[in-house]
């Protein structure tokens, strides 16, 4: 079965419809087909504070303030790494309070958790849509498309004393420093970053099975953010895994109609259409698709993978690197490429590739297999030699 796409994970990767044509959240909406959600879903938990960070506000972060100022005793609160520890992990999306209380989240769960204390705190936040290279991940037969969301903090009024109050806000962001300057940035409104959560956790919901509730958090993410287009995809996979096709076809078209070119909307809107027996308008969807882009995600991957199971290496490795060459830093296909030359008998190849897979982990649990992996790579002969 040919995976289906989903815009999701920490990133505005639609352009937002234009005034003249918002979509109407109440005219995709079937409450009807969908059993009650089995979890609390209410657009005022995102940025809600628990207890615990109140009583962390209010006693580790003020005693920062007289030295530092408010803005600088956030920061330092937050991310030097003798206070919370915080972790990357990206296994679900975290509002404030769940990613404090784990002290672990994707770059969306961490950019809520500091507005959360900013808010507190009074110092003013700026959401940004970061222009990174999209990047493609799967699980079980979904395609996820990710970017990247960072904030800005303004100086406060009580920066003023230690004479920062003219400097430029402090950018907050889970990229490397070097990486994070270099790329263009985009002012986003608050509702927007509540949608893009709420459609994280539908994306989600829906890749563990988890149908119905995928459909609450997708309907409360096109009334957060109407004008953000991935939630309306996500809505439309979970319509077509439930098996609701017409109400699909609908969402699907009317992103179509905003963006003619919306790569995801194109995939499932193709799929779909075969699904309901039109095959000529899908074939229309799919040459269009493929001028677009005619090496679709994990194209190179999946023959890699079926080259290894035929024993075929070398061209394993070949269709790895292609992969590799338009992600440079998905973990997957470092690994995959990896283990290739550790068949072909090139140790020092295959433990630059694991090394590379072990260090972008998107998880903790994807973090410890590579290690395993990776110590287990070194008994082989010659591993440590190269």
């Amino acid at each position: 079965m040919k995976p289906w796409a989903i815009l999701c994970l920490c990133a505005l990767l639609s352009a937002c419809a234009s005034l003249a044509t918002v979509p109407r959240a109440d005219t995709v909406l079937n409450d009807n087909l969908f059993k009650p959600a089995s979890v609390r879903i209410n657009a005022a938990d995102v940025f809600a504070l628990s207890e615990e960070m109140v009583h962390y506000a209010d006693n580790d972060i003020a005693r920062l303030i007289r030295t530092k100022g408010a803005t600088s005793a956030l920061v330092d609160a937050l991310y030097n790494k003798q206070q919370l520890r915080l972790e990357y992990e990206s296994a679900m999306t975290r509002n404030a309070s769940e990613a404090f209380a784990s002290r672990t989240g994707n770059c969306l769960s961490l950019v809520i958790m500091t507005a959360a204390f900013a808010k507190k705190m009074g110092v003013n936040v700026e959401f940004q849509s970061v222009y990174v290279e999209e990047t493609w991940s799967r699980k079980g037969n979904i395609n996820f498309l990710s970017g990247h969301v960072n904030l800005a903090l303004s100086r406060s009024a009580t920066d003023s004393r230690i004479g920062a109050i003219g400097d430029p806000p402090l950018i907050i962001d889970f990229l490397p420093p070097d990486d994070a300057l270099g790329y263009r940035r985009k002012a986003i409104a608050e509702s927007t970053i509540v949608g893009m959560y709420m459609n994280n956790r539908a994306a989600e919901s829906l890749a563990y099975g988890k149908v119905d509730d995928a459909y609450w958090w997708a309907r409360e993410a096109v009334r957060q953010a109407p004008t953000f287009l991935g939630a309306y995809n996500t809505l439309g996979v979970i319509y077509q895994t439930h098996g609701n096709l017409n109400e699909a076809d609908r969402v699907f078209s009317m992103i179509l109609e905003r963006e003619p070119d919306n790569v995801a909307a194109l995939a499932n809107q193709s799929k779909l259409l075969r699904q309901l027996g039109r095959d000529d308008e899908a074939k229309i969807l799919s040459a269009r698709l493929t001028r677009i882009e005619p090496y679709p995600p994990f194209y190179f991957f999946d023959r890699g993978i079926n080259a290894m199971r035929e024993g075929n290496f070398q061209t394993a490795k070949e269709m790895f690197s292609r992969e590799v060459s338009r992600a440079a830093y998905y973990h997957e296909f470092q690994f995959w490429l990896g283990i290739a030359d550790l068949r072909l008998g090139d140790m020092k190849e295959a433990r630059k590739h694991l090394t590379i897979a072990l260090e972008n982990g998107p998880t903790i649990a994807d973090r410890d297999l590579y290690s395993a992996k990776l110590e287990q790579m070194k008994a082989y002969k010659g591993f440590r030699q190269n």
